[in-house]
């Protein structure tokens, strides 16, 4: 009976020790994590929409937050140098093939700017395409290249609208359901604010 006591003390022991080195690695890395995502939004940002004069203003007052198990996690608005929206971005989470967050850039009229990937956990080999910029699609471009100049109004249908990744087609759908949300938010708020 006491070697069971023992046994479970020690237990008890290496788990809280090794809890307090997690919580304790957290608290030092989580900031530049955040440091780090906030950098990638800033570049992208700078990316969709590099013309002079551009002012970048972080939102919250928009709906819907969330569809379905994907969420908004930040609207961005894009004012040009006459304090006129001129469109932004939407930062979207959710499933791909594993998750994915994506910040998809558009112009106040639907057209794409721009797609980068923040986070991307899907299967190496085919869902990671998405994000290779050395992987292109028989049309020359890459897979998030693709999206640039397009119209969001058109909506986003995997081997409609947009090429899919061929071995790779529920990882392209969980892109087109992340576009949508993320595009619909922001066309939402920004015909909202013009009217």
């Amino acid at each position: 009976m006491n070697d069971m006591i023992k046994l479970g003390l020690s237990l008890a022991l290496y788990a809280l020790v090794s809890c307090t080195v997690l919580a304790v690695v957290n608290n030092f890395t989580s900031p530049k994590i955040a440091d780090n995502q906030k950098t990638k939004v800033d570049n992208a940002m700078k990316a969709f929409f590099p013309e002079e004069g551009f002012e970048f203003e972080s939102v919250s007052d928009y709906e819907p937050k969330s569809a379905g198990t994907s969420k908004i996690e930040n609207l961005i608005i894009a004012y040009d140098a006459d304090k006129n929206i001129a469109g932004g971005a939407a930062q979207v989470s959710g499933p791909t093939y594993d998750t994915g967050t994506i910040l998809v850039g558009m112009e106040k009229d639907g057209t794409i700017r721009g797609l980068q990937f923040l986070k991307l956990t899907d299967s190496p080999g085919f869902g990671l395409k998405a994000n290779d910029s050395t992987f292109k699609l028989p049309n020359g471009k890459t897979f998030y290249g693709q999206f640039e100049g397009k119209n969001a109004n058109d909506g986003f249908v995997a081997g409609k609208t947009f090429d899919a990744i061929s071995g790779a087609t529920i990882t392209s759908n969980g892109i087109a359901d992340l576009m949508t949300l993320g595009t619909k938010t922001l066309s939402g708020y920004i015909g909202g604010k013009n009217e």
